[in-house]
């Protein structure tokens, strides 16, 4: 072990100039989590199916299990982290927050997890558009 030749690129992440080492099979997901640090990207069913990867690169989603490290050199990759300004959450960190949301609902049992998420994404697109909204009974206790 240690024997295994790493590869070196540079990229933006949430708006920093990077450069990572990194074992050349690792995905970005991998990357992110394992090299950098950053593990608000959520390692979920390494498929591309739950989403709970995404992150942007060069402001387009991705699902980050399934982009190879070595492909993300020279670009811009934006997660979850960079939503958060000036020590302030994001309107959609908040209202996952206060609902209870879980970041893709893949692992929760039926659908009672989408549900949270829906309503959260919901609501969060209601304050951003200015009104005060806040969460119902039902949101924050269940139905």
């Amino acid at each position: 072990m240690g024997n295994e030749s790493k590869a070196k690129i540079a990229l933006t992440v949430n708006g920093e100039a990077t450069e990572v080492a990194f074992a050349p099979h690792k995905t970005l997901l991998e990357v992110l989590r394992e090299d950098l640090g950053l593990t608000g990207t959520k390692h979920g069913c390494e498929l591309g199916e739950c989403g709970t990867c995404t992150v942007l690169l060069d402001g387009t989603p991705v699902l980050s299990c399934l982009v190879l490290g070595l492909a993300c050199a020279g670009h811009a990759v934006r997660t979850v982290e960079a939503m958060a300004e000036g020590g302030k959450l994001h309107p959609l960190q908040e209202t996952f927050a206060d609902l209870g949301a879980a970041q893709c609902g893949y692992c929760t049992p039926a659908c009672t997890g989408y549900i949270k998420i829906y309503e959260a994404v919901e609501l969060a697109a209601a304050r951003m558009r200015g009104e005060k909204a806040e969460p119902t009974r039902e949101s924050l206790y269940g139905r």
